[in-house]
């Protein structure tokens, strides 16, 4: 993590540096990701696209000539009597065969449509892990009717700060919220289960007031075993008015306090509970998010290549120093699941998620951030936090202690103009940072947290995955958007718990 010498900016000073001037020439620089160091995973080059090939948008297509056939006068000639006989019925077979030809071209257009628009209608839902498909109506309904359960894995899910359950209605197409009518803290335990959380971690389910919905999902006859969705329908109204807020795991609390100083600070114990120090064969490498007991977010690129082996990775929370690969604290890491559409190229989908051999106890110092809730939005110049054990200099050392900074998030438009990103930035993507520069991620810091507070929580916005350089000017760190991965997230949990 680089820092200025200086003190850095105060937030509110981000909203009175002058703009930059976009038409100034981008600066030309071909660092790796971060700076490199002897210790470092190799990572990757920024992305560079072909510039566009000029071109008119709106061509104008060459006029086009009107044809004329000239008339010939028709004459009667005796001696050709027969021949124009003979011209008048060829030309009426001509058009004939031109009539059938246009009908049978039509019968074939209507079967090819009727065809394509059937398939469609009973292949409107494709199973993600083989190539069959089944009925919309059948996605969600508490039977499994995908090889590996993929049409029911992902039914349930929490949204917006506030936690409020929501499930999805087949009928309705669409997520409506879950009426508290007949619900109890031990479905609460099985609907956690069924989005990915261990039992063990769960917390509470609670009544709120029921949002403006053009319907619900009721709970009806549940046996109180197995998966709870065969026992949800959709009900146009709430008799209670009120729907479920559920709490899976306990996570986003800290001991950080609002009044420090950023930019540069050297953490405290408690601050951030969440942050994983990840190490590789006795080599610090990168950092990592707790989200669950067993489970860790790092990034893609950290686990690559020649380090890609689980048994040679160990996981240390709590940590403020930088630990040793033999301290006994250590987590050994059972399995790591890259995401399937990792590019090493543009660095999209740069998350990983390690599962842990054994659970990590959670206590004030070593407890999970918050996954961010579907419905939750960023905006641009919203405060988060980084941390890490990266270099504090661009080819410096690695810290021996654990440092974290704020960066104000910077919207994809902005990052992705010229003189910053120049399109590289997709929407597996968030940057955070300052236009000119001296506050950033650094090398040894990839994988580790992005964080915001909203609701007195802590929420996971982002893994730090790459940069031009550290802390450069009109180069701000860039993240993988946690929001995008939620449901992959999720369906690793499931299988693998």
């Amino acid at each position: 993590m680089e820092f200025d010498a200086h003190d850095p900016p105060a937030y509110s000073d981000i909203h009175h540096h002058d703009p930059p001037h976009y038409h100034e020439p981008a600066m030309h620089c071909e660092p790796p990701p971060y700076c490199e160091h002897e210790d470092a995973p190799h990572h990757h080059n920024v992305p560079h696209y072909p510039e566009p090939i000029p071109h008119n948008v709106y061509e104008a297509s060459p006029e086009s000539s009107p044809q004329y056939v000239p008339e010939v006068p028709s004459r009667s000639v005796a001696a050709h009597k027969n021949g124009a006989l003979c011209n008048a019925r060829s030309r009426k077979i001509s058009r004939i065969s031109a009539a059938l030809c246009v009908l049978i071209a039509a019968i074939i257009i209507i079967a090819v449509l009727s065809w394509h628009f059937g398939t469609a209608t009973k292949c409107q839902a494709s199973c993600g892990s083989s190539s069959n498909c089944v009925l919309v109506s059948q996605w969600c309904d508490g039977v499994k009717h995908c090889p590996n359960g993929e049409d029911e894995s992902s039914c349930l899910r929490m949204y917006g700060p506030n936690f409020q359950l929501q499930a999805y209605s087949a009928s309705k197409a669409t997520w409506l919220p879950v009426c508290a009518d007949n619900w109890g803290d031990s479905i609460g335990r099985t609907a956690c289960q069924d989005i990915g959380y261990s039992s063990s971690s769960y917390i509470k389910s609670n009544a709120v007031t029921a949002p403006a919905s053009d319907g619900y999902v009721r709970l009806n006859n549940y046996a109180g075993t197995g998966n709870i969705f065969a026992s949800l329908n959709y009900s146009s109204t709430c008799s209670s008015g009120l729907v479920v807020s559920l709490k899976c795991i306990d996570c986003g609390l800290s001991t950080y306090g609002e009044s420090r100083i950023v930019g540069g600070s050297s953490a405290s114990i408690g601050d951030w509970p969440w942050q994983v120090n990840l190490q590789y064969d006795d080599t610090n490498l990168c950092g990592g998010s707790v989200i669950a007991a067993n489970w860790i977010v790092t990034a893609a690129h950290c686990v690559q290549g020649d380090t890609s082996s689980p048994s040679l990775w160990k996981a240390f929370i709590g940590k403020i120093k930088m630990p040793s690969y033999y301290d006994s604290s250590a987590y050994s890491v059972d399995r790591i699941i890259v995401h399937p559409d990792y590019s090493s190229q543009t660095n999209s989908n740069d998350i990983a998620l390690m599962k842990l051999k054994t659970s990590i106890a959670f206590s004030s110092i070593s407890r999970p951030v918050c996954l961010p809730n579907y419905g939750m939005q960023w905006e641009e110049g919203q405060p988060c936090y980084i941390s890490g054990w990266g270099t504090t200099s661009q080819k410096g050392s690695i810290s021996s202690v654990l440092k974290y900074a704020m960066v104000p998030l910077i919207s994809p438009t902005t990052c992705n103009q010229t003189i910053m990103y120049n399109g590289a930035i997709t929407s597996s993507m968030i940057c955070a940072g300052y236009p000119k520069g001296g506050v950033d991620s650094c090398q040894g810091d990839s994988g580790g947290p992005l964080v915001t507070k909203t609701n007195s929580l802590w929420w996971l916005v982002g893994d730090t995955s790459w940069g031009d350089g550290c802390a450069n000017v009109y180069r701000p760190g860039v993240y993988g958007n946690m929001t995008v991965f939620l449901q992959w997230i999720y369906l690793q949990m499931q299988m693998y718990s």
